[in-house]
């Protein structure tokens, strides 16, 4: 009877850890500790991530401080989905949350377009160089390039010369592995051919 109380008990956390996860507002408390959020489910590439992170963080190296929420859809907002395509007004609501530990620029990135606030208050100057941008458009793969982009264009404003990391060589790699694969398969089938025609002409 109580290794069934502690079983129902435990399920019990598990399937509500999620929902207590979702009432809050996410973007608020990971950025408290990290300098990018992502959308946990948005499947973005891992190419893009780190070349969010990367560019993030050189920019911050040289002496430019921008921490950056990407929000692909309401569910990401947590307890106010009413904000969402609202990226102006939710980087000043952001920026307040943060406040206490972080006072520095703060990049909102949505499908819509792009908020900038500093403070938890309008960042007028870098506002008004993500307004030239296009907008990011849908999913979570444009969305994050759209940031990478934005958080480039904000460090040269400002005169610093901000880099991502180069794509992984992962997916080159693959293709070589797929390439000789190929290659050793079709050398192999030739010798095959070769020794079947061998016996068929021994046999004549």
């Amino acid at each position: 009877m109580r290794l069934r109380l502690l079983a129902v008990a435990a399920v019990a956390a598990f399937v509500a850890a999620p929902v207590a996860h979702a009432d809050g507002d996410p973007a608020s408390d990971y950025l408290l500790s990290q300098k990018t959020f992502l959308p946990f489910d948005a499947k973005i590439p891992d190419d893009q991530v780190n070349a969010l992170n990367g560019i993030v963080e050189d920019a911050h190296k040289k002496g430019y401080t921008i921490r950056v929420a990407v929000i692909s859809r309401p569910f990401d907002l947590g307890a106010v989905p009413s904000l969402f395509k609202k990226p102006k007004t939710y980087t000043r609501f952001l920026g307040q949350e943060l406040f206490f530990v972080y006072k520095g620029r703060l990049l909102v990135v949505m499908p819509n377009g792009f908020g900038v606030s500093r403070g938890g208050k309008a960042y007028a100057q870098g506002q008004q160089v993500v307004d030239k941008l296009p907008p990011p458009g849908n999913g979570g793969a444009a969305l994050t390039a759209a940031a990478t982009r934005a958080v480039r264009a904000l460090a040269a404003a400002e005169g610093v010369h901000a880099v991502a990391p180069p794509p992984s060589s992962s997916d080159s790699t693959a293709n070589d592995r797929l390439i000789i694969a190929a290659a050793v398969g079709g050398v192999a089938l030739l010798i095959l051919l070769g020794m079947g025609t061998r016996r068929f002409l021994a046999r004549r």
